[in-house]
């Protein structure tokens, strides 16, 4: 008779040695996989009737973890894309299981066999210039808390980062003098890109990290809160909401518009698109893993495309004729 090893091994082990020592996940990966594992075992141990620590393996059957995904999905409001992100967690530790307790490979298999649920891809919204500008202008200047929400702001929408990446950027991750002014970002998986800052931004932070009395050389974080502390994704997004309830005043048009943090990057991003800057440019800039994933910005500016149709001549009044540039070509077109 097959024995299964108990879950809180399989589980320390999980974290402690897959993901920390053989895959160097990111604390923001493990804290990911904690919360997703951690839910389910709560969940597991409601719909057994156990206690966490008197679970098994066999207790997570294929029925469970599907149940498990439809309670995200129904009871919790989690999006598609939220689903889909814990049972990745789930599949990375059954894949661990798989490996080191050969009597649950049955299990196992069935578990990694369930398959991400699709879900319809959004389109990307964007600011205009002007709308960006209004928001950057919105914080009070007379006030220290307004001066780093405008930097913050700033900083979002000339660098493209998302709010992870503003957030963990450091004083000495800053380079300011000329000719390359640029910031070291570090990004999702622990990967590091930089990226130019322009003068607008580079003033601003100058005057920020004089302020606070920080030296370029520490790696103090740039945005801090309440008691010198780093700021929190949830302090960055309602930043951005007092930001856009200022904006709106001057703008109505926003009071229309859903916007996060993450919308000043996309902003970022089709300025760049719509200023002739390559896809494969622009996916260095932003640091995507793959250049599909930079192309949906094309996909989503409907201004480049009417533009492409008035330059085609798609018009439906009169057809666009071909008008030759060179002489001898000019000459064929009279014969």
């Amino acid at each position: 008779m097959s024995v299964h090893l108990s879950l809180a091994p399989l589980l320390e082990s999980f974290f402690r040695n897959r993901l920390t020592k053989q895959r160097n996940a990111s604390p923001s990966t493990i804290a990911s996989y904690r919360d997703a594992l951690r839910m389910l075992v709560l969940f597991a141990a409601e719909r057994t009737g156990r206690k966490p620590y008197a679970l098994a393996i066999e207790d997570f059957d294929r029925d469970l973890i599907l149940a498990f995904l439809d309670e995200l999905e129904e009871k919790r409001k989690n999006t598609i894309q939220t689903r889909n992100a814990r049972l990745t967690a789930i599949r990375s530790f059954f894949h661990h299981v798989a490996a080191n307790d050969p009597a649950s490979l049955g299990i196992a298999q069935r578990i990694l066999a369930i398959p991400v649920k699709r879900s319809h891809i959004e389109m990307m919204h964007h600011l205009s210039r002007r709308e960006v500008d209004a928001l950057i202008d919105a914080p009070d200047q007379q006030t220290p808390r307004g001066r780093r929400d405008r930097v913050l702001l700033l900083f979002l929408a000339r660098t493209g980062a998302r709010v992870s990446e503003a957030l963990g950027a450091n004083a000495c991750d800053l380079q300011l003098d000329r000719p390359r002014p640029q910031v070291l970002l570090r990004g999702k998986g622990r990967k590091e890109r930089v990226v130019p800052i322009p003068d607008d931004l580079v003033k601003a932070l100058r005057a920020l990290m004089t302020e606070r009395g920080v030296n370029h050389q520490e790696a103090r974080p740039l945005f801090v809160g309440t008691h010198e502390m780093r700021l929190t994704r949830f302090g960055a997004t309602h930043i951005v909401r007092r930001a856009v309830a200022i904006a709106t005043l001057t703008r109505p048009e926003l009071a229309r518009k859903s916007i996060s943090p993450h919308v000043l990057r996309h902003s970022l991003a089709m300025t760049l698109l719509q200023s002739g800057v390559d896809l494969l440019t622009i996916q260095a800039w932003l640091g995507h893993s793959q250049v599909a994933t930079t192309h949906r910005y094309a996909t989503a500016d409907v201004e480049m495309m009417r533009r492409g149709l008035d330059k085609a001549g798609v018009s439906g009044k009169h057809a666009a004729r071909f008008k030759p540039k060179d002489a001898v070509l000019q000459l064929l077109e009279r014969i």
